[in-house]
């Protein structure tokens, strides 16, 4: 019996590995297209989440953290935690109406420890100070970075508040102003 009679030989050549494996390449490429046509893009907008709520907690564990009685219409809650600690921080976040970011953290660090690690690592730059009357504090400390970021702080009962992100001025003035350590209404 011949070589050529012999079932299931075929000739083997390396323009046809190649062919076969460009094929498959397209093939593939065709697939993941295809897939993509019929797949829905992941919503990116942050969940809203009930800051006041975990403030009241916060009161319950006998924190008394700085945060805002309430924010302006448009505005949602994105981000509410208590840092666990010696002693605890509390931090929360904001998106303005127009998806501007505020930070508020009620914390035992010092100013620069903040700002190193919620605005810039190395060129933040003191500014002017501001007077909020009916805040937690009068005094505000201004900074900000190059990059358009800023922050406000100031002391109250021994722990630092900064309020920090890249809103307008008087998103920052609104935040706060709306500053309080008043005890948050019982939740049901």
């Amino acid at each position: 019996m011949s070589e050529a009679g012999k079932p299931g030989r075929y000739q083997r050549s390396t323009r046809g590995l190649i062919a076969s494996m460009a094929v498959t390449a397209v093939a593939v490429v065709v697939i993941v297209w295809l897939m993509s046509l019929f797949r829905d893009e992941p919503d990116a907008e942050p969940e809203a989440v009930d800051y006041l709520e975990l403030v009241g907690l916060a009161q319950d564990a006998d924190l008394r953290p700085a945060y805002p009685a309430e924010i302006p219409e448009g505005w949602r809650a994105t981000k509410a935690e208590v840092l666990p600690d010696d002693e605890p921080d509390v931090d929360l976040g904001f998106l303005t109406d127009d998806d501007r970011y505020v930070g508020v953290v009620w914390s035992d660090d010092d100013v620069d420890d903040l700002l190193r690690e919620r605005v810039d690592e190395s060129d933040v730059e003191t500014t002017e100070s501001f007077t909020v009357s009916g805040s937690v504090a009068e005094e505000w400390q201004g900074y900000a970075d190059p990059g358009g970021d800023r922050a406000y702080a100031a002391e109250v009962d021994g722990r630092t508040v900064l309020v920090y992100g890249d809103a307008s001025e008087d998103d920052f003035a609104a935040i706060v102003g709306a500053l309080t350590t008043a005890p948050t209404a019982p939740t049901p």
